[in-house]
């Protein structure tokens, strides 16, 4: 039983472009450039030219992928995630720290920070982002039960409660460069009482109070 072509011309394509051709001048073209590849899971990323992604796909091999630069980047992740800019400027104000962080899937934070390897130690934070603007999507820590009931898992986990209040300044997440403009303050909550007024503060956060122990 032969082959089912597609179409009129499909015969007349392959015979005139056979693919046992296709994989010799890839071989060929492969060894001449002494490609080498990056192992990346179960693929192998493959930089290539024109002529050998041209090959590649000819051959049924792979697919290409689109090189974003960093501004495409960025607006690639905060298609994937609104909070992307407020989440990497905290991310990356505890990675300046050589703190180990990693996203929380645990404790229904945003991220448990480490002072040193995970490996070594337990995680020694359970860091909240609270960010400018964000009342309606993020209610977290803005009434005392929230505030008491957060504290309590924390005091079981055995880790303190690290919570990072990102403002804007007034800059738009339009691009990487706005980043540079955020600012990030920290807000450390270990031991606190509600009746105890010297650890209570408030602070604003855009048009929203957020309560803040110290």
């Amino acid at each position: 039983m032969g082959p089912r072509w597609k179409g009129k011309d499909a015969k007349a394509k392959a015979l005139a472009d056979p693919m046992s051709s296709i994989v010799l001048q890839l071989q060929s073209s492969l060894v001449q450039s002494d490609a080498q590849g990056f192992l990346c899971g179960c693929n192998v990323l493959l930089e290539a030219g024109p002529k050998q992604t041209d090959l590649l796909l000819r051959a049924c091999f792979g697919e290409p992928i689109k090189k974003l630069n960093d501004q495409e980047l960025f607006q690639y992740m905060k298609s994937k995630k609104t909070t992307f800019p407020d989440s990497y400027k905290a991310y990356s104000h505890l990675r300046l720290k050589n703190w180990v962080v990693m996203y929380d899937s645990n404790y229904c934070a945003d991220f448990v920070a480490y002072r040193h390897h995970p490996s070594l130690v337990h995680s020694e934070f359970v860091v909240i982002l609270l960010s400018e603007g964000d009342s309606e999507s993020n209610d977290r820590l803005r009434v005392w039960s929230d505030v008491r009931g957060t504290k309590r898992l924390c005091k079981v986990i055995k880790k303190a409660l690290l919570v990072l209040s990102v403002d804007k300044n007034g800059h738009d997440a339009t691009s990487p460069s706005c980043l540079e403009g955020y600012t990030v303050t920290e807000h450390t909550i270990s031991r606190w009482s509600p009746n105890n007024a010297m650890r209570i503060t408030r602070k604003m956060i855009g048009n929203q109070v957020v309560v803040l122990c110290h």
